[in-house]
């Protein structure tokens, strides 16, 4: 049986010098529901993606993903490497690995065999057909942003959480962006996107809103 919510946030307060302060009451996602998070540049999209990774510690509250604290690093570290598909805005792909190396990464981190053949078909699904040799220094700005989106679906993760995924990508590429993430959804996935992308929004189940 599927958990009620694969996404739960509840009294989440996270402070930055400089004033900055991050408050969120509460938020749910449930499995195949696609949700956006958009608010003006500075609201706190990114903040709150990285919390939710568990590579940000909050001041207060709570947050459960996939069953799991992400700040308990034990259990953490093993959900992140199963349940969770992470794209961040700073990417995180790995120079010195080819394209195809870096969508291997993943199984790879929890002795699974790597599967090849999604990996094709994610690269070919993204425009990326001909690419697995590369290295990302030599792609494009978009190009690496398809890759970190590719490698985050690769295990099928119950979890996705994708920051700016289409901020470098043209109406046509963020359109099969937006597809994929609904396929995520349909096979069960809680898809949490932060955007300014409006035609990636109206795609999602619900909106929320953080002020600014």
């Amino acid at each position: 049986m599927l958990a009620p919510h694969m996404i739960r946030v509840s009294a989440l307060t996270f402070d930055r010098p400089g004033g900055f302060r991050l408050r969120l009451d509460a938020l749910t996602v449930a499995p195949g529901e696609r949700v956006a998070v958009t608010g003006p540049s500075g609201a706190g999209k990114t903040t709150l993606v990285l919390l939710l990774a568990g590579l940000l510690r909050p001041a207060a509250g709570a947050i459960e993903i996939a069953g799991v604290d992400p700040n308990d690093a034990s259990a953490a570290r093993r959900s992140r490497a199963d349940d969770v598909g992470l794209v961040l805005q700073h990417l995180a792909l790995l120079d010195h690995l080819s394209v195809l190396d870096n969508l291997r990464l993943p199984a790879r981190l929890t002795g699974a065999r790597p599967d090849d053949a999604r990996a094709g078909a994610l690269l070919d699904r993204l425009g990326l057909t001909g690419r697995a040799t590369a290295h990302p220094p030599h792609l494009s700005q978009g190009e690496r942003q398809r890759v970190a989106i590719a490698r985050a679906l690769m295990r099928r993760p119950r979890v996705l959480l994708a920051d700016e995924p289409t901020a470098a990508l043209d109406a046509a590429r963020a359109a099969g962006v937006a597809d994929l993430f609904a396929e995520a959804a349909a096979e069960g996935a809680a898809v949490l996107v932060t955007t300014h992308d409006h035609a990636l929004a109206a795609t999602c189940d619900r909106t929320v809103e953080l002020a600014s």
